[in-house]
């Protein structure tokens, strides 16, 4: 293990923490702390990180679990459906690691995470709200969807491996200022 990859890995078990507290605000910040390894990479020469697929991978899981501890504790289908769609995700990940392709991650995408940020969402605003089997399909389907465009865009077409993130923060900061 190198120290870059040490480093990056505190900050992401750090960031999946606060959703242990705060459901809503831990699962924002825990995904935006997942996304963050992109600057890490590009700040940090420590080491490298090897396989990050792989790395990333591992990571997620820690998230995840705190996620899962979080949706446990829910009930009815809110609670049903995330361990249904956690345990397909393990199952996910297991395939990515034996097969080696990110192929994998498009077959059993992580709508696990969309559902739990959607669920968050709704017990912190919305809290009244009956999930109804039609409730349930129609943000099954959505959080789906929009997974599905995720993945696709993250490992079918690897749309940010061309990138370091710094450098798109600076190409933007470019363009909004000549723009």
């Amino acid at each position: 293990m190198t120290l870059e990859q040490l480093v990056i890995g505190l900050i992401r078990v750090g960031g999946s923490l606060p959703v242990l507290r705060w459901a809503l605000v831990g699962a924002l910040i825990a995904i935006f702390i997942d996304f963050s390894d992109l600057f890490w990479q590009g700040w940090l020469d420590l080491g490298g990180l090897g396989d990050y697929q792989s790395f990333d991978k591992w990571l997620d899981l820690v998230y995840m679990f705190t996620f899962l501890a979080v949706a446990i504790r829910w009930e009815g289908p809110a609670r049903n459906v995330a361990i249904a769609l956690f345990m397909y995700r393990m199952v996910g990940i297991v395939v990515f690691v034996y097969v080696d392709s990110r192929t994998a991650l498009l077959v059993f995408p992580n709508v696990f995470e969309f559902w739990f940020v959607g669920m968050a969402a709704l017990r912190h605003w919305w809290p009244q709200i009956e999930l109804t089997h039609r409730r349930v399909a129609i943000l099954l389907l959505i959080a789906t969807g929009l997974k599905i465009v995720q993945e696709w865009s993250l490992h079918s077409e690897q749309f940010f491996d061309q990138w370091v993130a710094t450098d798109l923060v600076e190409d933007l900061w470019n363009w909004l200022g000549n723009g």
